[in-house]
Parts: structure tokens; C-alpha cells; sequence
């Protein structure tokens, strides 16, 4: 029987799904009344699911503007980092600077050899990284080596011993789904991190049928297994990385030889691991040998300072966490917050001080907020929408307050509301805190209202018609700045 002919694939048009064209205007009230009326249509015109909870005051004049389920406790997503914020200006100061430490047993002799061992202490600083520094991915191990060579240290007879325990073990925090822990918005969390705890693999091809260059930048000392392979001219590449329970690293797949070098981030699993072989390779390239093994423990209460390298101040870090929204930064200030020499620093710890500081100085009722973590990335975290205004009240009264104020992207110019509130009276005026995740979307912060009051806002949605959510929130936060009482 002949062969059939084959019909030509037919290309099958896939459906795209893109987010409703839908707009739903501000308004300018000119009373009370009229400014509640027009929330109370926005919040009920667009969301045909989920849950609300919505509180608007006026810091100037000290009234209730609008109120729609105040005192439901909701899922606050990122807005959870304004209470962390809060209670880390309160607890430690604007200015207050984080710090890894490095420091020896034994004795520095004359020569630079150190008979005993050299340690890393982490101070659980977020910005261990090259964010202030500048520089590669391995800038600031590079600069803490430079530190210790400065300090005279050239051999190092012993053990380079690192010390996380400034932090109790918890890497992900609870609540924490698991399909987000290969996100970089939820690397884990350790006292002793570096870069964010995320490192670049790096793939370069070689000839066709071999295997291509694969390392880790900053270079490290963990184990790496390359079962890449380059293919014959290809421009793309495939390539898969696996992290195996003993924590190495196998990177899986295919390279083009004329693809160019590829750069892939991971997910460290083990940060105090990473961290200190980072820092001895860099301890390595400014020429100091350490002689003995890599270990972890703690600190001896005898050991002798060597050097220290500090963050920025804690208002410079909180502007990172806010207008970025970096989840990293949160947990790490999170648990500096309740860390002291009789405890290690952890979400649970943190969590009772927050509870205090609410009840005691910013007026809120108990258990209206609960945070599992710092960030609020947490499944498990609530907050009321009163008690996030109560927060935002306190803050603007407390005397750090312009460093609070001044850590909110702005409506219409920064960060994560750049493109948000654009042409309406909200641009270059309503500053807050984004939060964002599968089933929220929030915003709480400030605006200044067209008469000149200034007003603090919290938005909370939970459900998921997050699309038209948003919608109402932006055009609520617009129609908050353009309101004035005639």
C-alpha cells in the first residue's frame, strides 16, 4: 500500500491570558461623607470574590475616614515588613549597623602566623553582599580577607571555624510553601550569609562533545558535579542544577558550542556553609593559607578580635527591604531584633517582642497581628487593618520616623509603585508598602490629602480576583489624595 501523504502540523494558536482591560476612576470628595461613599463603591464594584479589610484615618485631625472589616485578621503578604521595620527602628536605632566579625584563638605571631584558628562569627548582616560594595559576587568575602591580611594574618595553622549560632537553625521559616523555595524571594535564612544567600553558576562551552567549563561565582567550596555537555554549534543552551542531599551541587544538560556564557542563580541550601568557603577562597587570594579544615561552632569566649566588616546604617538596609521588597533582608533584621547574648535571634522570639511593642506602645489590641516570619511570605501571618494603621500612626510619631517614611517606594516614581497611581494625585505623594503574593494584595502607607491632611491607609485584600484588587487600590490610594473637606 502507498505511503500516505503527511498533512502539513497545523499550528494550533495557544490562548493567551492576559489581565482584564479594566479601569475603574478616582475621585475628588469634598467631605467625609462623600470620600466613604465613593470607597465603599470601589471596594464593592470590581472584586467578585475574597475578603476586604480596609481603614483610612486622618493623622492630622485624628478621625475614622472609612472602615470596611477593620478587625479581621487577613493575610498581610509584604506589608508584614512594616511591623518588621517598626520594631527594628524602635528596638535598635536608625542608625544601628550590623556586623561580620572575624576572630582567632591562639597567638598572632610577629611572621603572621596565627597558631590557632581563625573565625568567622555571622552577625546576621543582609548586607554581606555586593549591593553596598559594589564590585562581583564575591566583593565583599573579598574585602573582609583584604581586612584580615591588613590585620596581619598570613598562615593560619589551624581551622577556619564558622559561627551561625547568632541564629537559632530554622533555614525557611514556617509557613513557607514549598514551591517557593526555589524562588530567590525565599532563599533561606542564616546569621552567617552571603549575597543574599544566592550564587551564580556559571556555564561556558568548550568544543563540540566535551564537557564545558561549570563554576560557581563566588567561588566556593561546594561541591560541584558538571554532567554538561557541549553540543555542535547551537546558540541556546539547556541546563538543569540539582542540589543532592549531601548538599553538592550536580548541573545536568546541554551547552551550545557558540552560546556564549550562561549565568544561572541558585538557591544556597546550607549559607553558613557557603559563606565560609567563599570567604577562604578569598582568604586564598589575598595569599593567607588556612592549614586545617573548615568547621562550625561557636565562638570561644576567649577568642581575641582580629577584624570587622559593618552594614550601613539600619535605615539604608530598610530602604532596601521596603522598596524592593526583599525577603531576605526582613528575616535577617527580624531575628537581630530579639538576638542577645541569652538567646539566639529566631521568628518566634521576634514575634514576642512585636506582640509587646504593639500592645505597649503602639495601642493595639492582642492578637490582632501574628508573625511567623519577617517578611511576609508566611502562610501563617495575620494582621487586622487596624492594627497596621495603629502602626502607621506610631510610626509617624516616633522619633525615627523620617527614616520610616523615607523606606516606602513612592506612587508613580519608585521601585515596586513605579508604574502604579501614574497621572492621578496620588504620583510623587502616596508612599507605601506593596505586598504581593498568590491570594493577597496589599498596600499601607501615607498620603497627603488634597486639603493638606495627612492620612494613613491600609488596604488589605485576600482571595483571588488579585487582578481587580489591585485595580481598587490604586484607584482608592488615588482618590485618598485627591480628597479635601470644603
Amino acid at each position: 500500500e502507498p505511503a500516505r501523504r503527511r498533512r502539513p502540523a497545523r499550528r494550533v494558536r495557544r490562548a493567551v491570558h492576559r489581565a482584564p482591560a479594566v479601569t475603574l476612576r478616582h475621585s475628588t470628595p469634598r467631605s467625609a461623607a462623600s470620600l466613604a461613599h465613593d470607597l465603599g463603591f470601589m471596594v464593592s464594584s470590581l472584586t467578585r470574590s475574597g475578603s476586604w479589610g480596609i481603614l483610612v484615618t486622618s493623622l492630622t485631625r485624628g478621625d475614622t475616614l472609612y472602615a470596611f472589616n477593620p478587625d479581621v485578621p487577613l493575610q498581610p503578604a509584604s506589608n508584614m515588613k512594616l511591623y518588621t521595620a517598626a520594631l527594628a527602628l524602635d528596638r535598635l536605632g536608625a542608625n544601628h549597623r550590623f556586623s561580620t566579625r572575624v576572630l582567632r584563638t591562639g597567638t598572632l605571631h610577629a611572621d603572621g602566623t596565627l597558631q590557632g584558628d581563625l573565625i568567622l562569627r555571622g552577625g546576621g548582616d543582609p548586607a554581606l553582599s555586593a549591593r553596598f560594595l559594589g564590585g562581583g559576587p564575591s566583593a565583599a568575602v573579598d574585602l573582609l580577607a583584604q581586612l584580615v591580611a591588613g590585620a596581619g594574618v598570613k598562615r593560619v595553622r589551624g581551622s577556619l571555624i564558622a559561627d551561625a549560632s547568632a541564629f537559632d537553625a530554622e533555614l525557611v521559616p514556617a509557613g513557607w510553601e514549598s514551591r517557593y523555595l526555589q524562588s530567590g524571594y525565599a532563599a533561606r535564612v542564616s546569621a552567617l550569609s552571603l549575597n543574599e544567600n544566592l550564587v551564580w553558576i556559571v556555564v561556558k562551552p568548550g568544543r563540540a562533545g566535551q564537557a564545558p567549563l561549570v563554576y560557581l561565582d563566588p567561588a566556593s567550596e561546594i561541591p560541584l558535579i558538571n554532567n554538561v555537555r557541549t553540543t555542535a554549534g547551537r546558540r541556546d543552551a539547556r541546563v538543569i542544577f540539582v542540589t543532592r542531599p549531601d548538599g553538592r551541587i550536580e548541573a545536568r544538560g546541554w551547552i551550545g558550542s557558540r552560546a556564549g556564557e550562561k549565568r544561572y542563580q541558585l538557591v544556597v541550601e546550607d549559607p553558613a556553609a557557603f559563606t565560609a568557603g567563599a570567604f577562604r577562597r578569598a582568604l586564598a587570594a589575598k595569599g593567607i593559607i588556612v592549614e586545617g579544615e573548615t568547621r562550625f561552632g561557636h565562638t570561644p569566649l576567649s577568642a581575641a578580635p582580629v577584624t570587622a566588616l559593618p552594614s550601613p546604617p539600619l535605615a539604608d538596609l530598610l530602604s532596601v527591604m521596603n522598596r524592593e521588597s526583599i525577603n531576605h533582608y526582613a528575616e535577617l533584621i527580624f531575628r537581630n531584633v530579639a538576638w542577645s547574648d541569652r538567646q539566639p535571634g529566631s521568628a518566634e522570639a521576634a514575634n514576642t517582642l512585636l506582640q509587646r511593642f504593639l500592645v505597649e506602645k503602639v495601642g493595639a489590641t492582642p492578637g490582632s497581628v501574628s508573625a511567623a516570619d519577617g517578611s511576609g511570605l508566611s502562610i501563617f501571618d495575620r494582621s487586622t487593618a487596624r492594627a497596621l494603621v495603629q502602626l502607621l500612626n506610631y510610626a509617624h510619631r516616633a522619633p525615627w520616623s523620617d527614616a520610616f517614611h523615607a523606606s516606602l517606594p513612592v506612587a508613580g516614581e519608585s521601585e515596586l509603585l513605579r508604574q502604579r497611581m501614574r497621572r492621578t494625585p496620588a504620583q510623587g505623594n502616596l508612599h507605601a508598602k506593596t505586598g504581593t503574593t498568590n491570594s493577597v494584595i496589599s498596600l499601607g502607607g501615607y498620603v497627603t490629602a488634597e486639603n493638606g491632611e495627612l492620612l494613613a491607609f491600609a488596604f488589605i485584600y485576600n482571595g483571588n480576583d488579585r487582578w481587580h484588587a489591585r485595580v481598587t487600590i490604586d484607584a482608592m490610594g488615588a482618590t485618598l489624595a485627591g480628597f479635601s473637606r470644603d
